[in-house]
């Protein structure tokens, strides 16, 4: 799932204390709760309501939980959308307190500003930030206030491992472990270096006294609260770096698992939507007559940007809301469809030339090095609109009453999600409590905002609690997309085919910002810029964000660079990759799985792709069936360093996960623009990869640093498209400069 650039103004908070400090305290019934780079003061009244129920509990802002029954319960700040991060943080919080994995448990923690990650903020923003240990508590502080005032509780981004785990859940747990040995010192009266821990005891082999945890929860509350505790080193791991089972399959197997879709609420209704099909226009009048007799119709309201119908039923709403006839204010965007959008495209490129546009890199002088070049190579790429098709359709559940809101929903960010109900019913944010579920697929798009404001309007305007239920065609043609793009590139070559010359030209760029640069591949001169073109559309981040298009745009041209050297493209990346040793591992890794250079029958072909990512290196080798009527992906291989994987299942399953999607993409994927609207509108024309399709993928990890995690949700998507069509280039001799493949004549 990616994560959303947060572009709202930061509101005000109040008065907050700099130092930073992990805290502790007691839980009535013998429970411990610790919590981690917490501000002091903070008001936690909210908080003893939804996880310390007990007559005269106190809780601080806390990640993990011990019960006198001896139960560790990791309170996680993420969502699980699939990606299994919320089971892999829970581990690595149960590693460091030499926790039983049996009996660790997890829970969610509750939409409030107690739970900003400041981790994801300092790794976003400075995540290479070094400062002297005194500064530490002050620096950590200033990251959680700069999440606090940007509502930063959000999944995305592939943050949430090397982020909250590596800089929360870690120090969390070493910091229990280390109060629970305090306090078993001070009962026991032995030195604490003397006690040891292993699966949620405590021991001193001298005297043969043991405990569980949960009998010392409470004393452990009372001891000294460590700034700095002492985190294992890659040696001491027990279950970090260790398939360990996931907790969350158990009732998704079962079917016990509660989505946002799955919420009930006594009294509620259900609501189905329509807005005006294109993004600009408002609803100017609406005709309901044929709709307003028919069975389990309650209302049918005119919201000004949307039209309603709220029923007795989701299908009763959907049938009537069909019958309403619409009319629609006019929209600049009407005038644009596919073709013309792409020639604003170009035309922006054209205006920019070779030194023109925004920079985003300089080194060197490219464009006299490509003036001055034997050997000149040029080539444009394009990219269309994408959906994100989430399999659970976009919905919310909200009830209004007595100056108080209650929403229900599967969102990638709550605290967004929050402030946003809040504002538009004109509610404080204490006023408004959010029931976070599982998602069925987020890719971004949950962490928009757009269906939990409407629900939240329909509930306030019908009296009572509503449902809203996107159907398929309203989220297909009222997406926040992935943005279509146009890139050019010119590459110069000397006498001995080196690459010299390395110049780039391309629209939009949103996140992350070194999506289209390739500072690990060494080329004396390089010139990056970007040009902005407007457009009615709504965009948002979609699973890798702009290193899906960038990845394909740079990998492509990487392979048209190596065809005019007389190069294999594994030999020219390998000559690139001079300078970056773990970059080549990697590559190498990746080549080997695949058996890079053995021949293959007539009609098929390799490709090969390299793109580091959020953190991540990750390199792919596909293999494609040419000989039918169509391309045919028939095996991908997939090598990752992420660093350390702290979860090597779970971190397989993601690649595998985002190969499947980005496949998907280069294969199908198109939205496309008449007269302003969306044209797709549902599977059929919107088409998702089918099982049959599905290629053979193997998936190798490479392990190195564990102190530098990278991210494993997205990084697995980049290579695979380029890595296809530079396969089919191999098979077929034709290069593909425009997806999806479904447009281009094989024939």
């Amino acid at each position: 799932m990616s994560e959303a650039a947060e572009t709202e103004k930061p509101k005000k908070k109040g008065k907050w204390t700099r130092r930073a400090f992990i805290g502790a305290g007691v839980l009535a019934g013998g429970a411990l709760v610790v919590g981690v780079a917490v501000r002091p003061g903070n008001p936690t009244d909210e908080m003893k309501k939804r996880l310390a129920k007990g007559e005269g509990e106190e809780l601080i802002n806390a990640w993990v939980k011990i019960a006198a029954d001896n139960k560790v319960t990791a309170i996680v700040p993420h969502v699980e959308m699939g990606q299994g991060s919320q089971s892999t943080l829970a581990q690595m919080l149960a590693d460091e307190m030499d926790a039983d994995w049996e009996k660790v448990e997890m829970l969610e923690s509750p939409a409030t500003a107690r739970y900003a990650s400041g981790a994801i903020g300092r790794e976003f923003l400075a995540p290479t930030l070094e400062v002297p240990k005194i500064l530490e508590p002050t620096v950590e502080g200033s990251f959680l206030k700069i999440a606090d005032m940007m509502d930063l509780q959000i999944t995305g981004g592939s943050f949430s491992i090397r982020g909250t785990g590596q800089r929360d859940m870690r120090t969390a747990g070493a910091a229990a472990r280390q109060m629970l040995i305090a306090a078993a010192a001070e009962e026991w009266g032995v030195p604490a270096e003397e006690i040891t821990t292993a699966r949620s005891m405590l021991s001193h082999k001298a005297s043969g006294k043991s405990a569980t945890y949960g009998e010392f929860a409470a004393a452990a509350a009372a001891q000294s609260l460590p700034v700095r505790p002492k985190r294992k080193a890659v040696g001491e791991f027990k279950l970090m770096g260790k398939p360990m089972p996931r907790k969350d399959i158990p009732s998704k197997v079962d079917g016990t698992a509660i989505f946002g879709i799955d919420a009930k609420v006594e009294g509620m209704k259900y609501a189905a939507v329509k807005a005006p099909p294109v993004v600009g226009s408002t609803v100017e009048k609406i005709d309901a007559n044929a709709a307003k007799t028919m069975p389990g119709v309650l209302q049918i309201l005119n919201m000004g940007d949307f039209v309603a119908v709220i029923a007795d039923g989701y299908w009763q709403a959907q049938q009537a809301l069909g019958k309403v006839q619409a009319t629609y204010s006019k929209s600049e965007g009407q005038s644009l469809d596919q073709d013309a959008i792409f020639k604003r495209y170009s035309d922006a490129l054209d205006e920019a030339g070779s030194d023109g546009g925004d920079t985003e890199i300089s080194e060197g002088d490219a464009v006299e090095a490509f003036a001055g070049a034997a050997k000149k190579v040029t080539a444009e790429y394009k990219v269309p609109f994408l959906a994100h098709a989430t399999m659970e359709p976009m919905n919310c559940t909200v009830s209004v009453k007595d100056g108080k809101c209650e929403v229900w929903i599967g969102t990638q960010a709550p605290l967004r999600i929050r402030r946003a109900v809040a504002e538009s019913l004109g509610l404080g944010e204490d006023d408004v409590t959010l029931n976070n579920a599982f998602l069925g697929g987020g890719f971004g798009r949950r962490s928009e905002v757009d269906h939990a404001i409407m629900a939240a309007r329909l509930a306030k305007a019908a009296g009572y609690p509503v449902k809203l239920i996107w159907s398929r065609e309203e989220d297909t043609a009222q997406d926040f997309y992935r943005p279509s793009s146009t890139s050019r590139f010119e590459a110069g070559l000397d006498e001995k085919g080196r690459v010299v010359s390395w110049n780039n030209i391309h629209t939009h760029l949103f996140d992350p910002q070194e999506a289209p640069t390739v500072p690990y591949y060494a080329i004396p001169n390089q010139l990056v810029r970007k040009v902005d073109v407007p457009m009615h559309l709504r965009f948002g981040p979609w699973r890798s964000v702009d290193h899906s298009q960038q990845a394909w745009f740079i990998e492509s041209f990487v392979d048209e660079v190596a065809e005019a050297a007389g190069k294999d493209p594994l030999v020219l990346r390998r000559e690139l990759l001079e300078g970056s040793p773990r970059h080549l591992a990697v590559l190498n890794k990746a080549a080997k799985m695949a058996g890079w250079g053995s021949e293959m029958p007539g009609g098929h072909g390799r490709g090969i792709a390299l793109v580091p990512s959020f953190g991540s290196i990750v390199a792919e080798v596909a293999e494609v069936d040419m000989t039918g009527e169509k391309p045919k992906v028939s095996k991908v291989f997939c090598c990752a360093d992420v660093g350390f994987a702290m979860n090597p299942d779970a971190v397989k399953a993601q690649m595998e996960s985002a190969i499947v999607y980005g496949m998907t993409a280069a294969l199908y994927g198109e939205i496309t623009i008449k007269d302003g609207a969306v044209q797709q509108s549902n599977f059929h024309d919107y088409q998702m990869l089918r099982m049959n399709e599905m290629p053979e993928v193997e998936v190798a990890l490479i392990n190195g640093d564990a102190e530098r995690l990278g991210g494993a949700g997205e990084p697995g998507l980049p290579p695979v498209a380029p890595a296809v069509t530079n396969a089919i280039f191999a098979a077929t001799g034709k290069r593909v400069r425009e997806l999806p493949l479904s447009k281009m004549n094989w024939a």
